[in-house]
């Protein structure tokens, strides 16, 4: 395999188990094996790659969903395997850490950019190179959100490698240096990756933990709270949007410059 098509073709099956016509010209990403579970449930489809690293189910509309697991290398593992189907569009359906009063449990965030803290995205753009998502892709989200009735918040999210930082006072003052409404590690990642391989992108983000404040850092117990309270509706606004867009057929990728 000397191409980079030959190894995303050999790859992208090894990694999820499922055959490279089963994907769907629509992705939604997601770091929890739940996600994929309740999507098969809803559609009733199978799940391939129990026994793989990724998970990924895919429904009879041309939406599929992948369990691609955690952290930025990961995160851009799969947006480059995703180039050997060529999706039309991928929607990160992730959670993050809220940074600000205004981001509260329960609340989404569509980020509008992320800061490149991870370092994973430095091997394919400068750092110069802003990591943004796809505008009409959001657009379309955000329309799904507020057909539900609920809020949403718009900010920048900052991605970090590190997994283990909430009890450094110095950390979470750069973090408020930066004014960032939320933390995570992989929306930068997602986005640079999907834009080094012409990939439309965005991510609609769930606050899971407010981690700035000693009794807001995530646990067990607290997780499960958020997935009983708020998993549903969060798949369920990324099925709804995708599934329009891809209905309507709209061009939704950047224009080259």
């Amino acid at each position: 395999m000397l191409t980079k098509n030959e190894i995303t073709k050999n790859w992208l099956p090894r990694y999820t188990g499922m055959p490279l016509e089963e994907f769907g010209d629509y992705i939604l990403l997601t770091n929890f094996g739940n996600y994929v579970r309740r999507f098969a449930e809803i559609f009733d489809c199978k799940i391939y790659g129990e026994d793989r690293a990724m998970q990924a189910a895919s429904n009879s509309a041309g939406l599929t969903i992948i369990n691609y697991g955690i952290g930025s290398s990961n995160a851009a593992t799969i947006m480059d395997l995703l180039a050997a189907v060529v999706p039309e569009a991928v929607l990160f359906l992730g959670k993050c850490g809220g940074l600000k009063k205004s981001t509260e449990i329960g609340h989404f965030i569509l980020p509008i950019a992320a800061i490149r803290g991870e370092g994973t995205s430095d091997d394919y753009f400068p750092p110069e190179v802003p990591a943004l998502p796809s505008f009409k892709l959001h657009k379309f989200v955000s329309d799904k959100i507020l057909a539900h009735g609920v809020d949403y918040r718009t900010g920048v999210i900052y991605t970090t490698n590190r997994r283990v930082w909430e009890h450094d006072q110095v950390f979470h003052q750069r973090l408020h240096d930066m004014t960032c409404i939320g933390i995570d590690m992989e929306t930068a990642t997602l986005f640079i990756v999907g834009h080094a391989n012409a990939i439309a992108h965005g991510a609609l983000l769930l606050v899971s933990d407010v981690p700035v404040t000693p009794d807001g850092v995530k646990t067990e117990e607290s997780d499960k709270k958020v997935t009983a309270d708020w998993v549903d509706l969060h798949l369920q606004i990324g099925i709804e949007a995708m599934t329009e867009l891809g209905q309507k057929g709209e061009q939704i990728k950047h224009f080259r410059y």
